[in-house]
């Protein structure tokens, strides 16, 4: 598999023990999440839905788990705001590593 990041790469190490173990469940790598469908204007014009991918999600004790591996040069306006949109459009937080 290919990463972005060593610090990326480090935690897939992690969790994939931790999946090994059985503390975690339903490891994905790079998951999709659609905060908005896409959809037809008025006039015609078509809006592409917004996505949002995150390095890793699972399941913990019956519960999704959303993480992004982050510094500080990776925390983008963009990133942000699909930060806020995962909260407010799916009811899910995104854990920083």
């Amino acid at each position: 598999m290919k990463f972005s990041s060593k610090k990326e790469s480090d935690r897939f190490d992690e969790l994939a023990l931790l999946l090994q173990s059985g503390e975690i469940s339903e490891l994905r790598i790079h998951p999709q999440f659609t905060l908005q469908d896409s959809y037809t204007k008025s006039d015609g014009m078509k809006v592409e839905a917004i996505r949002y991918t995150a390095d890793f999600s699972y399941m913990r004790n019956g519960k999704l788990v959303v993480e992004d591996v982050k510094s500080r040069a990776t925390k983008t306006t963009d990133y942000k705001l699909r930060k806020i949109l995962m909260a407010a459009n799916r009811g899910i937080d995104v854990i920083e590593v």
